[in-house]
């Protein structure tokens, strides 16, 4: 099976062609939602997270205190660090696990969508790569609306995840500039590189 990844910075809209995929029958794993869910499922994932940003990265019934996570990890680059170094290893084994099964039950292409290919080490783990960008200031105002962060918020984000905005040779460009159609782009993609299913 060839696993394809959708990837680029928070706000270029990947999650948008996402969907469009999804809507075409491809399975699509989405990184940052499964890492959420790892988050408070797994147990092991839970007592590192306790460990390192204590007691009250937990709320009383059991779900994830994000606020503070975010304040601790966001703040300071270490902490960021021992936080990916904690939830991007559990998520690469839950992806590989999602992606034997994909192969098991036939599929021949599947994607993942992940703001973090290089720096969760996943890149080494996807066979195909399509790196959507849109311009910063469309970016900061999509994270904005949807999220309440202020401009500086995101901006912060944007500059935590540099590594990811390059595109890399060989990588397939997407533009989600909110000028340039998506779908025809998707469409030759899919066509040009003959992802069937």
């Amino acid at each position: 099976m060839r696993l394809i990844a959708i990837t680029g910075g928070i706000g270029c809209g990947k999650s948008v062609v996402a969907r469009m995929v999804q809507v075409m029958g491809y399975n699509v794993y989405d990184c940052d939602s499964r890492a959420k869910t790892l988050m408070i499922t797994d147990p092991e994932v839970r007592k590192q997270l306790q460990m390192a940003f204590g007691d009250e990265t937990y709320l009383d019934d059991g779900t994830l205190n994000r606020q503070h996570l975010s304040r601790v990890a966001f703040a300071d680059a270490d902490k960021l660090s021992l936080l990916n170094g904690i939830v991007h290893p559990a998520t690469a084994r839950d992806m590989r696990r999602w992606a034997d099964e994909q192969a098991q039950h036939g599929a021949s292409v599947s994607f993942v969508e992940t703001a973090l290919l290089r720096t969760a080490g996943l890149d080494s783990m996807v066979d195909d790569v399509w790196h959507v960008s849109a311009p910063t200031s469309v970016r900061i105002d999509r994270v904005m609306k949807r999220s309440g962060l202020t401009a500086q918020q995101v901006k912060d984000r944007i500059a935590a995840q540099t590594i990811e905005d390059q595109l890399v040779e060989g990588e397939r460009p997407i533009i989600n500039d909110n000028t340039t159609a998506l779908l025809p782009q998707v469409l030759q993609l899919l066509n040009q590189h003959e992802y069937q299913q």
